[in-house]
This record gives structure tokens, sequence and C-alpha cells, in this order.
């Protein structure tokens, strides 16, 4: 009954704060800093490190209103997109040992945010990632490699903007890392919340 009544009141103060947030809809001026967090699925694409775990991702930036609903910026950012279970050349079932491929680095590029109405939004990002990752090569045979390089990334949401200042979205997210045969490239699909200042 205990858990009934708190999960009821936790809905209540839910059902009574949406609202809240919602009023101040009329986005006149959509520049300025901001930040923002994802959560999601990491999928390792292809070679014996594919797979998925679950990756972060965290951004701030600037952006200049160039219309009243639309605002072009700069961002960096950091991510870790989790550790995958490495898997066994020959079959595709996890190796013996316990290895896991793993991919984190740093982002820099520019970011794009369109309000397709007052509260929902587009969103577009792209730019250099440099990355630092581990995990199985794709020679005959293969070995496990440490590598770390500058690659590229890019990725586009779709979002609703409670009010000037805060946004919930959807983001998809490719993280390209592949350096001599040791190919890391990730798909992120994650839930992206922002904060604008």
């Amino acid at each position: 009954m205990r858990k009934t009544l708190t999960a009821l009141s936790i809905a209540a103060a839910f059902a009574v704060s949406v609202p809240a947030l919602a009023q101040n809809t009329g986005n006149t001026d959509n520049g300025g800093f901001f930040i923002n967090g994802n959560v999601g699925h990491a999928n390792v694409i292809s070679g014996p490190n594919s797979g998925s775990d679950t990756g972060f991702a965290a951004n701030g930036g600037y952006r200049w209103s160039l219309s009243p609903n639309f605002a072009l910026g700069a961002e960096v950012g950091y991510n870790d997109l989790g550790n995958v279970q490495i898997k066994n050349v020959f079959n595709s079932q996890p190796v013996v040992a316990k290895d896991k491929s793993s991919l984190h680095g740093w982002t820099a590029g520019a970011n794009a945010h369109y309000n397709l109405t007052p509260n929902w939004y587009l969103s577009g990002r792209a730019g250099l990632y440099a990355w630092r990752g581990e995990g199985m090569t794709n020679d005959p045979f293969p070995i496990d490699s440490h590598r770390s390089d500058n690659g590229y990334y890019a990725g586009a949401g779709v979002g609703y903007d409670f009010n000037r200042n805060f946004g919930l979205g959807l983001a998809y997210d490719y993280y390209h890392a592949d350096k001599s045969n040791l190919n890391l490239s990730t798909n992120l699909l994650s839930v992206n919340a922002e904060y604008r200042f």
C-alpha cells in the first residue's frame, strides 16, 4: 500500500510540474550557452568487437540565434560508449577470456537547433572525434590492441522544448573510430536532456 501511495504521489507531482514547465513556450531568442547529456544504447558496428552496451555523452557550448526558430553554434564534449564483450572470430560466440572492447573520447564541432513549432525541434551536430579505444583487430589472426586517433562524429535528433531553458529529446549519433585494422565505430541511440542559459 505504501509503495502504491508513493507511486501515486510521484505521478501527481509530475503531472502538476509538466504544465508549469511548459508555461513559457514563446521562444523568441534561442541563442546562448547550453549543456546537454545523453544516455542510451551504444552499438559497435562490425567485426569481433560488435555488440552493445550503455553509452553516455556530455556536451556544452554556445549557439547564435540566426532567426526566431533557428540557432547554430559550437560544442565540445566527452563520451564513453561502453564496454562490449569481444566475440570469437570463428563463430561469433564470446571468447573464453573476459576481454571487452571499449571506446571513449572528446568531441569538438558544430550543432544546430531548429524549432518546427515553439515546442517541437530538430537538432543536428557534427565534428571532430578524438578517440581512444581497445579491442580485437580485424586481421586473419586478431590481437587485442589499444589505439587512439582523430575521427569524426555526426548526429541528428528530435525533441520537445518545455520552455526556453529546458528540452528533452531522442538522438542518434555515429562515432567513427577506425585505425590500423581496429574498427570501433559506434552508433549511439539515446535520450537527451538539454539546459539552456
